[in-house]
């Protein structure tokens, strides 16, 4: 991919911390208007790989483009060419959910009247019409969040940086945000995004960065990904216990193995992709065995986690935050 095509490059960045090696040869590229998810687990260089990005930090070496803009050389153009949602809200507590959006966009220079027009429409676009008047100290964190990313589009960028947007929000409001990442990038918003939710990193990128102390190790789509991790598996599901034996006898010929899990009736067998599912299910079609479930199992990317790292997602270590938070 040319610099060019890319809304944002990174291009061989090191960030040292003294002794500490932060960012370790990081490169990458995200084309305009998909997402690209940054993977991995607490002080892993997430946050310093954004700092650099969005000219709160320089890169020991290397560099990165933002809207084809340097980030060392252009760090002005870069920040009007860009947004950015940090861990922690950034917006005032003391003011209104309006307020806060007046006073973003007066700091931008935009006009009265235009930052009215936006900012109703963010507040409608981000559910928060009916709080827009109200203190921002008496908001939910789902809605903290939310004016958090409005405050960050006041000045429509066309690149968005989000720095674990969704931590500390409960499952329905994580949800109600990823709806509204959606609609940004079929906007056409350039969205890096870094997360520990392997969830979120499924439902929202189209690439996925894999980061661990401070190196890339992996990187592809998310179904590239998990094809590195272990190949698929199909699954048989059948509704009576008593038909499972049969069921694998039906299956062998197919496949070079099968597994047997008596207590969930169903069968685990190696499979390349649908075509052994469709396989399958002809057979399975012409026997008299009754079945709950049939289809393939792809590797989560929780198994590309423990492929990778050696352990899994739910086993990361509560770190402090990375060093950038508290030296840079």
């Amino acid at each position: 991919m040319t610099a060019s095509s890319a809304a944002i490059e990174a291009v061989h960045l090191v960030k040292h911390f003294g002794d500490t090696v932060a960012v370790d040869d990081v490169s990458f590229a995200v084309p305009q208007g998909s997402v690209l998810g940054m993977l991995g687990p607490n002080g892993a260089g997430k946050t310093t790989t954004v700092r650099m990005m969005t000219t709160l930090t320089r890169p020991t070496s290397g560099t990165a483009l933002v809207a084809g803009h340097d980030v060392a050389r252009e760090p002005d153009a870069v920040r009007r060419a860009m947004g950015l949602t940090g861990q922690a809200a950034t917006v005032d507590e003391l003011l209104t959910g309006r307020e806060n959006l007046r006073l973003i966009g007066s700091l931008y220079g935009l006009d009265r009247r235009t930052v009215a027009r936006v900012g109703d429409d963010l507040l409608e676009r981000f559910s928060l019409s009916d709080a827009a008047n109200r203190v921002v100290k008496t908001y939910s964190g789902g809605m903290r969040r939310r004016l958090d990313l409005a405050v960050s589009l006041v000045a429509t960028p066309p690149v968005l940086f989000l720095d674990e947007p969704t931590t500390g929000l409960d499952p329905r409001s994580r949800v109600e945000l990823w709806d509204v990442l959606r609609e940004l990038v079929r906007d056409g918003t350039t969205l890096l995004l870094t997360t520990q939710y392997l969830e979120e990193a499924d439902q929202l990128a189209d690439t996925i960065v894999v980061v661990d102390k401070g190196k890339l190790i992996a990187q592809g789509t998310p179904l590239q990904l998990k094809d590195q991790s272990g190949r698929a598996a199909l699954v048989v599901t059948v509704s009576r216990a008593e038909d499972l034996e049969r069921a694998a006898a039906l299956l062998r010929p197919l496949v070079s193995e099968v597994h047997l899990d008596h207590s969930g009736r169903s069968l685990t067998a190696p499979a390349e992709g649908l075509s052994e599912v469709g396989r399958a299910a002809q057979v399975f079609a012409d026997s008299d065995i009754e079945l709950d479930d049939l289809g393939l199992k792809r590797p989560s990317l929780d198994d590309v986690f423990l492929h990778l790292t050696g352990h899994r997602a739910e086993e990361l270590p509560d770190e402090s935050p990375e060093h950038e938070a508290v030296t840079a």
